[in-house]
Parts: structure tokens; C-alpha cells; sequence
């Protein structure tokens, strides 16, 4: 049977997004269970765990490739909202404070997908080691490059800050809005 695409459920995507460690994957994991949708990982996790060497800028579009074909497959699953830890914004910042520029395909991706509301998570909660997080002495550099690329999205956001209580509760107030 042929379903037209108006009769598909509408989805309205929220990104999670921040410098590192500033509780993503926590408040991404906590939104889902609390509004019943399911929310998608960051995808570099994954991969950088299996590469077994330092990235390189091509495997940029391969991160970048993974990361939207998650979001797509999440996305049939998801109950009204999809929650993103993370999207194509966070490589693009990688990327150019690396190696100086972006692939244009990374760009082209940006311009194409589309999210209903930024949660911009602050820096303002302690730093935790892990071995895939580069920089704890440049958290304030990184947190003005992504309040500055998402500003320049024009997609409402709202900034998370404060204990997890705190986040929790303008988390839920700025999806509430949607």
C-alpha cells in the first residue's frame, strides 16, 4: 500500500550540541525516556573507538555519513520529536580548529538537514576524562565557536546551563514549547 508523504507523522528534530563534555549524551538520553521517542548516539564514538589510529580530515566524511544515517533510521522510530546528540555542526568546528577547513560535502550536508530547536549545552559542569576528548583547556574557546554556529543557524536554541536538575528543567521547558 502507498502511504503519501502527508500522511507521515511529522518529527520535529532537537539537536543536543556543546563543546565536549557538557552532558549531551546524558540530557539526549534523559529527554527521550522522559518524553517516550528515542534519540540518536554521536556516531564519532563509535567509529573513532573501532579505527585503532589517530583520525585523519577524511575520516571526517565518513563520521559525517554515519552520523545522518543514524538520525534517518531513528527518525521512522521516533514519537513526535527526535533528539540528536550531536549533528554535522560539531565536525564542521572540528574540522576547521584541526585541520583549517571543512569538506564541502560536510557543508552541503549542513545546509540540507533541517531541526526545530538547539539545546546549546554551557560549559559550567566539570570536566571528565576520556580518551576520545581533545582539549579541557580550550572549553571556553570551543563554547563561543558553537554559540556562534548555531546563532548563525537562525534555529531557535536556548543554552543549557546549570546542576543537572537545572538542565533537566530548561531542557523540558524548551522542548515543551515546540
Amino acid at each position: 500500500m502507498f502511504v503519501s508523504k502527508e500522511a507521515l507523522p511529522v518529527i520535529k528534530k532537537v539537536c543536543i550540541i556543546g563543546p565536549e563534555c557538557t552532558g549531551k549524551s546524558e540530557l539526549s538520553r534523559f529527554l527521550a525516556a522522559h518524553y517516550s521517542t528515542c534519540w540518536v548516539e554521536e556516531y564519532a564514538r563509535a567509529y573513532l573507538d573501532k579505527l585503532g589510529h589517530p583520525y585523519q580530515e577524511s575520516d571526517l566524511v565518513k563520521i559525517a555519513h554515519g552520523q545522518l544515517r543514524m538520525e534517518d533510521e531513528w527518525l521512522r522510530e521516533a514519537n513526535k520529536i527526535l533528539y540528536c546528540d550531536t549533528n554535522l555542526l560539531t565536525i564542521k568546528i572540528w574540522s576547521e580548529y584541526k585541520y583549517g577547513q571543512c569538506d564541502a560535502e560536510i557543508l552541503r550536508r549542513i545546509a540540507e538537514r533541517t531541526y526545530e530547536l538547539y539545546l546549546l549545552c554551557n560549559i559550567d559542569i566539570p570536566w571528565v576524562a576520556d580518551p576520545q576528548r581533545e582539549h579541557p583547556d580550550k572549553r571556553e574557546h570551543f563554547w563561543n565557536i558553537y554559540k556562534n554556529e548555531v546563532i548563525n543557524t537562525g534555529v531557535p536554541f536556548v543554552e543549557i546551563s546549570g546542576d543537572w536538575n537545572a538542565r533537566q528543567q530548561k531542557a523540558i521547558a524548551a522542548v515543551d514549547k515546540l
